[in-house]
């Protein structure tokens, strides 16, 4: 299908869900008015606005439902009426023909099916908007998985990204909401997912990885990826026996401990992000399974590990303190966390931040603590600070959706389940952990190939500070008492640097105080060095 036709497609589906009434059209261009205008014989739908651009994104196909899907876990840029109805965007993606299939595999893998596994069913196991898996078993009678990637998605894709642009362009442009919705950067995230699940060799690298971090772990299993017959556009994996998180009944029917399985979930949430800095950023019910071989501690199962989130060490840091502040009700310290993480501007008012943050957060602490969300508090609390032009990280976006997926599916499971309960001691734990004299000793150990590599630059790189201090030459002492002067200064510089970092143990600079103890202490002892042998 040409571009042209496929705009025609687009504008068709458009005007059938009447869309344009999604969009202010008196600030579109004349132009655009005009080939709208045909639109208005069609009677408009009674059904909501969420479903008319459900139902539309169905209709264009895969690429559109997958990013119907992207917008259903970015409720800090949706409207929630309509992030709600496009959640139910599901993957039933008509299967392409299992003759493309089996040929795509073997031109990947350089043989033929027959040669290269002992059974391959012709049949699809599933189908998605971006690839599509079959059942197989190997020559050793392992069974596996066989995923690969559609024929030709590369240019469907691209076509269709660069609509999405200019539509993005347009509302932007055109929208009252433009401004707060960000669709031509919602649709740049877009690309880099969609992009990045062409890949399959990079999935495969995430789910070794995500298995390595669990490998000794009951709560979560990763199925492994069998690297001989993988590769960027065939991947082969362990086939899984488990059910799948939705099938209530089934696990009901297994005796599962709902309430173990639901905790377990956000345990491992908090291990991802805080121990790991490696998280699931997918984790939609789609994507997740339970063994259910100890179903009073029954173990669950990742696949699908395309999209992938860490958080830099500062951001790891603040985020879990600005967790722990907001289940004190500490508002003035999560203003100010924003403030020094960098989120907001330092000229942030933080009385006044503190009363915006307080204004969203108390009213949620009104209902009981089974019922208040962590994730949507999340979601209010970033809104709400863009109000002081906080510019929220892609990364902190993904720990977002992420937390929504499993909180959501954790009450799912076992309504009752308290969140707070379950984060509130593994983040002290945590806390305490990260920033024990332990954990920092660890750290000065990992830091000290660098810190010795610069050493030798550290004392010219003073003296050279030193040198360029232009002190009048009446008030300058004797030659001999300036060479013993500039050491002393070394020392007495080293001394207060290590200082303040030993000062910074207690607070919550904990992760440069490391630094600033070792710096102040190579520093101290180059002066008194240099004092011993002038």
């Amino acid at each position: 299908m040409s571009s042209l036709s496929r705009l025609a497609k687009i504008y068709y589906v458009v005007g059938k869900y009447r869309l344009d009434n999604l969009i202010d059209k008196s600030r579109l261009p004349l132009s655009i008015r005009i080939a709208l205008a045909p639109t208005k014989l069609i009677r408009q739908s009674k059904l909501s606005r969420g479903e008319r651009l459900r139902r539309a994104l169905e209709e264009l196909g895969p690429i559109f439902i997958k990013f119907g899907q992207l917008l259903s876990t970015r409720p800090d840029l949706v409207a929630p009426d309509i992030c709600a109805e496009i959640k139910h965007l599901q993957d039933n993606v008509a299967p392409f023909s299992s003759e493309i299939f089996t040929a795509s595999v073997e031109t990947a893998l350089e043989g033929k099916v027959e040669d290269i596994f002992a059974e391959f069913d012709k049949t699809p196991l599933a189908t998605a908007s971006i690839a599509q898996v079959h059942k197989a078993s190997l020559k050793d009678g392992t069974e596996v998985v066989v995923k690969s990637i559609r024929p030709n998605i590369e240019k469907t894709i691209s076509r269709d990204i660069a609509l999405l642009f200019t539509i993005a362009k347009l509302i932007a442009k055109h929208s009252i909401d433009g401004p707060r919705l960000k669709p031509v950067e919602v649709v740049e995230d877009y690309e880099k997912v969609i992009f990045g699940e062409l890949n399959l060799q990079s999935e495969g690298a995430n789910a070794s990885l995500l298995k390595h971090n669990f490998e000794h772990s009951p709560l979560l299993h990763v199925p492994q990826i069998h690297w001989p017959y993988s590769n960027q556009n065939v991947l082969v994996m362990e086939r899984i026996s488990a059910i799948p998180v939705t099938n209530i009944d089934d696990l009901k029917a297994a005796g599962v401990n709902f309430k173990n399985l639901a905790e377990r979930g956000v345990e491992i949430f908090f291990t991802q992000v805080f121990e790991h800095n490696f998280f699931h950023a997918d984790m939609h019910p789609g994507n997740i399974f339970v063994d259910v071989k100890n179903p009073e501690n029954p173990r669950y199962i990742a696949i699908d590990c395309a999209i992938m989130g860490s958080l830099t060490r500062e951001d790891q840091f603040y985020m879990a303190r600005n967790l722990m502040a907001i289940f004190k009700r500490d508002y003035t310290q999560v203003a100010e966390l924003h403030v020094r993480s960098g989120w907001v501007p330092k000229d942030t008012s933080i009385a006044e931040f503190t009363t915006a943050i307080r204004s969203v957060c108390e009213p949620i602490f009104e209902r009981p603590l089974g019922e208040i969300s962590l994730g949507h508090m999340l979601v209010s609390l970033f809104s709400t600070a863009r109000q002081f032009n906080m510019e929220v990280q892609p990364s902190l976006v993904l720990l977002q959706k992420t937390l929504l997926n499993i909180e959501g599916l954790g009450r799912q499971l076992y309504p009752e389940l308290d969140l707070w309960a379950t984060a509130q001691p593994y983040l002290e734990k945590w806390l305490k952990d990260r920033y024990s004299p332990k954990a920092i000793i660890k750290q000065l150990k990992n830091d000290l190939p660098d810190l010795l590599e610069k050493l030798p630059q550290v004392p010219p790189m003073i003296f050279q500070a030193l040198e360029n201090l232009q002190v009048p030459a009446s008030e300058q002492p004797d030659v001999k008492a300036r060479a013993h002067s500039k050491p002393k200064l070394l020392a007495s510089t080293g001394a207060v640097i290590a200082g303040l970092g030993l000062g910074l143990l207690a607070t919550e600079w904990m992760p440069m105080a490391g630094s600033m103890l070792v710096i102040g202490s190579v520093i101290t002892a180059s002066g008194i060095l240099l004092m011993l042998f002038r």
